[in-house]
């Protein structure tokens, strides 16, 4: 991970953490042309570790940790985000492993993030 990449895993943090009440406790971040691709560890409150040891609360966490995540980035603009990068975010693909509690994210740019910022 460069600097940049470093830099876009805690804005990603801080977002989640501003609007979701908890980000995830680690953030890896790799720039695949116009893919910002995230993976994120610690991601679950200990609330819903809770839920998540009932099957159905697995299914549920599921649901609102992907759909939810999705719905929060397009009511909440990233500017920090396309403005430390000069792109604007055009899409958004998220996933998580609940018993893992690891998530994925993929920022997709209007622009190639990967050559714009090569260290």
């Amino acid at each position: 991970m460069n600097k940049y990449e470093a830099e876009f895993s805690n804005l990603v943090r801080s977002f989640r953490k501003k609007h979701m009440g908890k980000g995830p406790s680690q953030v890896r971040t790799t720039f695949c042309k116009n893919w910002a691709i995230c993976e994120m560890e610690g991601n679950l409150s200990p609330v819903e570790k809770f839920i998540a040891s009932a099957d159905e609360g697995k299914q549920m966490l599921r649901a609102a940790r992907t759909e939810m995540v999705k719905e929060m980035y397009k009511k909440n603009r990233p500017a920090e985000m396309e403005e430390f990068l000069q792109a604007k975010l055009i899409d958004l693909f998220v996933d998580i492993d609940i018993e893992r509690d690891f998530g994925m994210s993929v920022f997709v740019f209007d622009q190639d993030i990967q050559s714009k910022f090569r260290s």
